[in-house]
């Protein structure tokens, strides 16, 4: 029986991965495992959990996001060096094959379950390509469930996918270019019954955006809050989803119901004109003015809000970054996600950064790994690169520091009443909190 070994490589511990609540599992590679024809042994090696050491296989795939796709490049070395094929996916080298292929044997460009047997069966007849061009698949016609058994049990959330694609197209996120802009979506009863078969209580849906954008999408979403209620699950979930979600306050009374914790919504700035250089429409078309009613729509179904917001974009200022710390305090937004405007391969901001001649860090691959969310990697328009680190850390110090933390942390308890959704709160804050701590400019 030959061996694949898939690998999810880590470069750096920080963010995110420094809390075991904000981790979350590499679902990517369980569904390659599941495609993976029944007479190959399967192995995922997860660097979340444990750093990689070499470890013989006949066949090596490995996946990557830009911010960790060089220790992506060392790990294929070691097994390049030894003769041992190395196929790569993931968003980073669907979106920059060429520069890929100078360290791995084979790319798969876009999604993978739909072209993996083929690039198996090459394989076995000595015959791999370098390049195979995933097709997007039908997700109401496919029922493939993740091989969860061979992630690390540690996790805390299982993760579950229901859909791809985003029909909006941000100027700083490549998803739209990676996964289509056409919503993609599995059909409830197939949801339902992924959910029943899993043991764990709390559930992480990873789709970009659960609800959807259109009346099909919000009907699929009630349908699987309500067979979620009917079928007893008793889940403990949170989602992603767009802004307007709050238009609808049936999907969202039903959600709280079918046991939805917290919802994650990308509220990005406070700047409408930012708002428009992003692409960011359906915010616009909410107004900046509104974002507090869209956390009280949520709040009154005891529902938490997860705001991300992006600092580093043109025309900023230390009176805007306390502005916006003024803002957090008030709105009631329970964890507040800050990420650093990163132009990544695939989006219109890195075309526009490299056209501009404005990227600081452009030595790739090597530099990739600055381009993590947290370094200013590239020229902003009137406002220093000193001035948006030193705006991170003030926004953070004020929301993390008495009173204002404790304020923020009472108020979500006072509003979303669950213990269970209270205690995440409570540790996603004191997670994004300790990321803040352990940064490079936190000092």
């Amino acid at each position: 029986m030959k061996k694949l070994l898939l690998i999810n490589p880590v470069g750096r511990r920080s963010g995110y991965l420094l809390s075991k609540v904000s981790t979350f599992q590499p679902l990517n590679l369980a569904y390659i495992a599941a495609v993976t024809p029944s007479h190959w042994e399967v192995k995922i090696a997860d660097e979340n959990i444990n750093i990689f050491e070499f470890e013989d296989a006949d066949l090596v795939g490995i996946t990557a996001f830009t911010s960790n796709i060089n220790r992506a490049y060392e790990i294929a070395q070691m097994y390049r060096v030894k003769k041992i094929k190395v196929v790569m996916g993931g968003i980073h080298s669907s979106m920059l094959p060429d520069e890929a292929l100078q360290y791995v044997d084979t790319v798969v460009i876009g999604e993978g379950e739909g072209i993996w047997k083929q690039v198996i069966e090459d394989f076995e007849n000595n015959s791999l390509l370098p390049r195979y061009n995933g097709p997007r698949i039908d997700l109401s016609q496919t029922k493939i469930i993740p091989r969860r058994n061979l992630l690390h049990p540690d996790y805390f959330w299982t993760s579950v996918q229901t859909s791809r694609g985003c029909p909006f197209n941000c100027n700083f996120c490549s998803v739209s270019r990676y996964l289509g802009q056409k919503y993609r979506q599995r059909r409830a009863t197939d949801v339902l019954d992924e959910l029943e078969e899993i043991k764990g209580k709390y559930i992480a849906f990873v789709d970009d955006n659960l609800i959807g954008h259109s009346p099909e999408s919000r009907n699929r979403a009630v349908k699987i809050f309500k067979g979620m209620l009917d079928r007893g699950l008793s889940k403990k979930w949170w989602m992603q989803t767009s802004i307007n979600a709050a238009d609808d306050e049936n999907v969202i009374k039903l959600a709280g119901q079918a046991g939805c914790m917290f919802v994650f919504i990308g509220f990005e700035t406070l700047n409408t004109k930012t708002l428009q250089e992003m692409g960011k429409g359906i915010n616009l078309k909410i107004g900046v003015d509104n974002y507090k009613k869209v956390v009280d729509k949520f709040h009154k179904y005891g529902i938490g809000v997860l705001g991300s917001f992006v600092i580093g974009n043109d025309y900023e200022s230390m009176e805007y970054y306390k502005k916006l710390a003024d803002f957090l305090v008030s709105s009631g937004i329970d964890i507040v996600q800050f990420s650093i405007l990163t132009p990544l391969p695939g989006t219109e901001l890195m075309d526009q950064m490299q056209k501009e001649e404005r990227l600081i860090y452009r030595d790739f691959p090597k530099e990739w790994d600055k381009y993590r969310f947290s370094y200013v990697v590239h020229r902003s328009q009137k406002v220093e690169e000193s001035t948006i680190y030193a705006g991170n850390n003030y926004i953070k110090n004020k929301i993390y520091s008495f009173p204002f933390y404790q304020y923020r942390l009472l108020n979500s308890a006072r509003h979303v009443k669950d213990p269970a959704n209270i205690y995440a709160i409570y540790k996603l804050n004191q997670a994004l909190k300790k990321s803040w701590q352990s940064s490079h400019y936190y000092k």
